[in-house]
């Protein structure tokens, strides 16, 4: 009896042992693909920063050679931009994450085949040219939104590069763990990255994909420390010896930025729609590119240069030198420069754009009630959260965000206060996002 019981427990050993085995081996063959997709991440996020950094900078050296150059730069920029978009990849315009919300719903078994339109290696090349030419010829756009884009593609054409015998793994959360990877590279910000999964992006229950997607973030984040250093976004703005009393003039500064971030989302898509309606032949998109263009030359040129770019630099400024003052019409240029950037077929995203725009608006608020310099970053730092908040009603994601990329973790509060009451203004003067609205053009197109 007792040789019995033996063999029968050498038995169910050497049985478990093999299921054990098994399950590792099936867990790590599923893992691999996401470590693969996060290291290119990476290294595509650091070379994009790259390479938008020294277009921002070329456009510079033209404008330092001669101002007027503005005149020529822009209408070239914004037609070739376009051009480019829509002659190679029409679908790799604009920001690029409602392509990939897009994408993530049409992760079924339907309809998985007609993904190939949002996501691939063909709109991750025309995504960086055309960006990089946008803001060369003056586009207020930013790099983080066609980043995750970018990052969607590549987990989606390593996915499909599997051969048959591997073990399957669910498109939509490859895409979604593409798509934080590709924001915690862009931004720095590994738990920003995090939290835009979940809260823009995913609508199965974290449980199925949460291994995936931090390591997929820590390994495009480590990917991109490694290749472009340890840094943070806006570095270290002073923040200390602030009294409770900031509060009153964060609520003023968020309850602005909703209404006028949603107010902006709405004339952009009303833009888009007015061009889908209106614009029916390539002449008449060139003639509006023009056009376009020459506003923004015509603004940089008589009245101020930061309606230009991505807005970095304003942030920069605001933040960490004592010229903290900003001309009360510097945010409705902020806004102007992407309202006319974002609609103009080209590629570029709204993130950075956004960003600056609520810094700008914080600015001009803390210097009209004399606020003291410590007390303005704070107010500063709100503002951005809940100018972002207000473009993608995601309070969450923005005030991660902004946290992560200054490192100012006093403020947790502050900042997600500033979100929360944004979210509500934002809701009550348009009810859908922007995001979510131009997904449904994407999905309308992709089937």
């Amino acid at each position: 009896m007792h040789k019995i019981l033996l063999l029968i427990r050498r038995s169910l050993k050497k049985s478990f042992d093999n299921i054990r085995n098994e399950r590792l081996k099936n867990n790590l063959l599923q893992a691999i693909p996401f470590w693969i997709g996060s290291v290119i991440t990476g290294f595509f996020a650091v070379f994009y920063a790259k390479v938008f950094a020294w277009g921002e900078m070329l456009l510079e050296l033209i404008l330092h050679w001669h101002a007027w150059m503005i005149f020529i730069v822009a209408p070239i920029g914004f037609v070739l931009s376009w051009w480019l978009v829509k002659s190679f990849a029409p679908n790799a315009k604009g920001s690029g994450i409602p392509q990939v919300m897009a994408a993530v719903e049409l992760a079924n078994p339907k309809e998985h085949d007609k993904i190939k339109s949002l996501l691939s290696i063909k709109i991750l090349i025309i995504k960086i040219i055309s960006s990089v030419v946008l803001v060369i010829g003056g586009g207020a756009v930013g790099r983080e939104g066609p980043t995750i884009q970018i990052a969607g593609s590549i987990f989606r054409t390593v996915n499909n590069h599997l051969p048959d015998w591997w073990p399957k793994i669910s498109k939509k959360n490859m895409i979604m763990t593409g798509a934080a990877a590709g924001l915690a590279a862009a931004f720095n910000t590994p738990l920003g990255g995090i939290v835009f999964a979940v809260e823009e992006l995913s609508k199965t229950h974290i449980n199925y994909f949460k291994t995936a997607l931090f390591t997929a973030v820590i390994i495009a984040g480590l990917t991109a420390q490694t290749l472009a250093g340890s840094y943070l976004y806006l570095a270290y703005p002073k923040t200390m010896d602030v009294s409770l009393m900031v509060m009153f003039p964060i609520i003023l500064v968020a309850g602005i930025c909703g209404i006028l971030a949603s107010q902006l989302s709405v004339i952009m898509l009303k833009i888009t729609a007015w061009k889908k309606k209106a614009l029916k032949t390539d002449l008449s998109h060139i003639i509006f590119l023009v056009i376009s263009a020459l506003i923004i030359a015509s603004i940089a040129y008589f009245i101020s240069k930061e309606i230009l770019g991505s807005g970095k630099e304003l942030m920069e400024r605001v933040l960490f030198s004592d010229n903290k003052q900003e001309a009360w019409y510097i945010p409705f240029l902020r806004m102007l420069g992407p309202a006319l950037s974002f609609t103009s077929g080209g590629a570029g995203g709204i993130f950075a754009p956004a960003l600056s725009a609520g810094a700008s608006i914080g600015a001009v608020v803390s210097g009209a009630i004399q606020l003291t310099s410590n007390e303005t970053n704070v107010v500063i730092l709100c503002g951005m959260v809940a100018f972002l908040t207000g473009i993608t009603r995601a309070p969450f994601t923005s005030a991660i965000i902004v946290l992560e990329m200054t490192d100012r973790h006093s403020l947790i509060f502050h900042l997600m206060l500033a979100g929360m009451i944004s979210s509500i203004i934002s809701i009550l003067v348009s009810r859908h996002s922007l995001y979510d609205a131009l997904k449904v053009n994407f999905l309308e197109e992709a089937r």
